[in-house]
């Protein structure tokens, strides 16, 4: 075997030798070969096409790696780009024997998919330099006498057989190559973190699960009515079919959903076995809360929590080779993750994205909040992906929220409407709902108030209190004038005493974690009439799927699911006192505006009008809402979506589907992290993702944040412009804004 031929030069930090062609194409090879055996013994279509497919790709995709000036550059170390485009030798190749599908996973697997019908439309499939066409048609064959010198046999089986591949089979294909590539590289320059993978062990999770119930029915300090009703949904969803590949779930809030659906997962890993349980959510500020409680009820004696219950926060995949190592991969048995990197994951065309998808087959998902998981215009399409992967990749799906939009039943929006099996019977759905009615309903303030009205009408009412704003930027400045009125100027916040707190993602998960806890004592003495009056102002972030009972709750005018789940977090309990709940909108200087929410709140307040919002069942509600959202978009934006899907244009339906609209980038807001990646030192992803938090793009450069040095995707950020106590990051950006709005501007 010939080793002089290099797939990657030497490296400086750490010291590292060159790695040869040889070496990287056997090792990503038997990497693609591990992620194929796991992935295609759960994939309902040719096995075969799909393996040969893939496979060939990782043997070939650095093939113009051999190329005479590239390996000069190779040779001589140092970080300078190679000067022949190494991608196209191996797409053309590929292309010319009718591997069609393995030249485009070539192709792709640093730029991303492609748009098909710009692809066709010039001249040169597939071809991403055609400059240096000629280069490569003389030199191809110098490339593949080369490449069989370093131990590999030439292409001798041809495809016949015509790819029936739609976008979530390339997508998962070049998942299953960027992986395997990705992954050696890292490995290659020592910045893989190591990752250990438990075995899933369901039949004793769900005995583990069962007992954790029993004893905690004992703990819970709530009305006997909601402990029995918890118990009835529990037991429902334990013993309920594991047959189909969906399940709706609309228990409302503080009926015991989180568990009840685990157990039905479970029990459905088990007759289905499969390889993962995913918990997608809408927040980041949740996961922690889940974790948790998955982490006291699942993990058994003999096993570290952190491997077996895994948190992914934010976006934090990457490209770059130096930051490739931080990228969250959804190996463990059970995975906690937000609606952003699961549903973006799915529908991206980046390499780095889609890195982790190839783990998807195969596993039980439970969409919690699935009203708050993704834009309303995103679920046409989304469902066209879930059922896919319900029907090829073995997929399996609980969407849940106590108050679910049933947009599968929607004639105008869904191909084929259908209605999804309930994972509990009417008679338990009925009494929940029963339930629900009494303990709170909404009503709406007239007026449109300014901030100082805002603050008033919030004090007018008993505490504990919640308010919740749009935006980060209105959160920010509520709690600041408050905070300011309570304290004067100079104010400074201890989170056990002070009457003001302030909960959004202006601070990083470490921070909100600390705050959240710190709520939650409060509250609990709030029960025994201790410490009520103060009020925590916090962006939508804390709106659902967070354990926590108020005794008023105000909601900034938003869609009618925003307003319902609000709902959730004022007497969750049953507690023995009269809950507030109100709706209202507001317009002052820096209070900024969330277009999101435009339509959704021009139609609650027609349902207002209607008086549907106190006597629609929350399900029924919250789907008209969806249904007059989607007939009210203009833009008709999810059927440009299927479109863009349907024709194979991957780039702009990446550009499209934004569950968070806008493009971020990930800050850290420690400075021993950051100086530990200029030391070249390993750093734990859950640890970067931690201490970090994101901010628009397009805003950063108006900010005091800075780009750290060789790490191009990320940003730092001064610690005194940083309050982990109360504002975050906004400390920094409030005085930028009053000058702004003053007059003055920032060079």
């Amino acid at each position: 075997m010939n080793t002089k031929w290099l797939a990657h030069s030497v490296g400086k930090k750490p010291s590292v030798p060159a790695q040869s062609y040889s070496e990287h194409i056997a090792d990503v090879v038997g990497r693609v070969d591990h992620n194929l055996d796991h992935l295609l013994k759960y994939y309902n279509g040719d096995v075969n096409f799909f393996r040969t497919t893939v496979r060939t790709a990782a043997l070939y995709h650095d093939l113009g790696k051999l190329d005479d000036e590239n390996q000069k550059v190779l040779s001589q170390g140092g970080s300078r780009h190679l000067p022949t485009n190494h991608v196209d030798s191996g797409t053309a190749y590929l292309l010319d024997k009718d591997f069609v599908e393995s030249s485009l996973l070539v192709y792709s697997h640093h730029i991303g998919l492609p748009s098909i019908p710009a692809e066709q439309a010039k001249e040169g499939l597939f071809l991403r330099d055609p400059e240096l066409k000629n280069i490569t048609e003389e030199n191809l064959s110098k490339y593949l006498l080369r490449h069989i010198e370093s131990g590999f046999d030439d292409l001798v089986e041809i495809q016949d057989k015509q790819s029936d591949w739609n976008g979530l089979s390339r997508r998962i294909a070049l998942s299953c190559l960027v992986d395997g590539d990705y992954g050696d590289t890292a490995k290659n320059y020592r910045k893989e973190f190591p990752v250990s993978c438990p075995k899933p062990r369901w039949t004793e999770r769900l005995k583990a699960l069962d007992r954790y119930v029993e004893g905690l029915a004992k703990d819970l300090n709530v009305a006997p009515e909601r402990i029995l009703l918890r118990q009835k949904l529990y037991q429902a969803s334990r013993e309920a079919d594991t047959t189909p590949s969906f399940f709706a779930c609309d228990s409302p809030v503080g009926t015991g959903k989180t568990m009840a659906v685990m157990v039905h997962l479970l029990r459905t890993a088990i007759d289905k076995n499969l390889r993962h349980i995913i918990v997608v959510l809408p927040y980041t500020n949740i996961i922690k809360q889940s974790v948790e409680d998955y982490r006291q009820a699942l993990v058994l004696p003999d096993e570290n929590p952190d491997e077996v219950i895994a948190e992914h926060h934010h976006q934090v995949d990457f490209d770059e080779v130096e930051v490739r190592q931080l990228s969250t991969l959804w190996q463990a048995p059970i995975i906690v993750t937000t609606a952003v990197q699961f549903f973006e994951t799915i529908a991206n065309n980046h390499p780095s994205r889609l890195r982790k998808l190839h783990e998807l087959p195969g596993s039980a998902v439970f969409i919690d909040e699935s009203h708050a998981a993704i834009p309303n215009y995103l679920w046409p399409q989304t469902w066209t992906w879930l059922n896919d992967l319900g029907e090829k990749w073995h997929c399996y799906f609980v969407l849940a929220s106590g108050s679910l939009p049933r947009f599968w039943e929607l004639k105008d929006l869904i191909t084929v409407p259908e209605r999804l099996p309930q994972l509990i019977c009417d008679d338990l759905r009925k009494e929940a709902v029963r339930q629900e009615r009494e303990r709170v309903v909404p009503t709406r303030h007239s007026d449109i108030l300014n901030v100082d009205g805002l603050i008033k009408l919030v004090l007018s009412q008993a505490g504990p209190r919640l308010v919740i704003m749009n935006t980060v930027q209105s959160a920010a400045v509520i709690a600041h004038r408050l905070a300011s009125q309570i304290y004067g100027e100079n104010y400074s916040i201890d989170l056990e005493t002070s009457q003001v707190l302030h909960l959004s993602t202006a601070l990083a998960p470490i921070h909100r974690d600390k705050i959240v806890d710190i709520v939650k004592q409060r509250l609990s003495l709030a029960r025994e009439n201790y410490d009520t009056n103060f009020t925590l102002i916090a962006t939508s972030c804390v709106e659902a799927g967070v354990n926590l009972s108020f005794r008023s709750a105000f909601r900034e005018r938003a869609g009618a699911a925003n307003l319902l789940q609000v709902g959730g977090r004022v007497r969750r309990h049953g507690e023995n006192f009269k809950p507030i709940l109100i709706d209202f909108r507001i317009e002052d200087d820096l209070i900024s505006h969330h277009p999101t929410f435009d339509i959704s709140s021009q139609v609650l307040e027609r349902l207002f009008d209607e008086g549907r919002v106190a006597n629609d069942s929350p399900s029924d509600l919250v789907t008209e809402a969806l249904r007059r959202e989607l007939m009210s978009d203009t833009n008709v934006q999810y059927k440009r979506l299927q479109k863009y899907e349907e024709a194979g244009d991957y780039p702009a339906v990446t550009d499209l589907y934004r569950v968070i609209s806008g493009d971020t980038k990930l800050i850290l807001v420690d400075q021993e992290i950051i100086n530990k990646l200029h030391e070249g030192e390993k750093i734990d992803p859950k640890e970067l993702v931690r201490r970090s938090v994101q901010m628009w793009t397009s805003k950063i450069g108006k900010t005091c944040a800075y780009q750290i040095d060789g790490f191009p995707d990320l940003f730092g950020w001064p610690e005194d412009g940083y309050d982990e106590f109360f504002l975050g990051y906004m400390k920094g950006v409030l005085p930028i804004l009053q000058l702004e709005e003053k007059g003055f501007g920032i060079i």
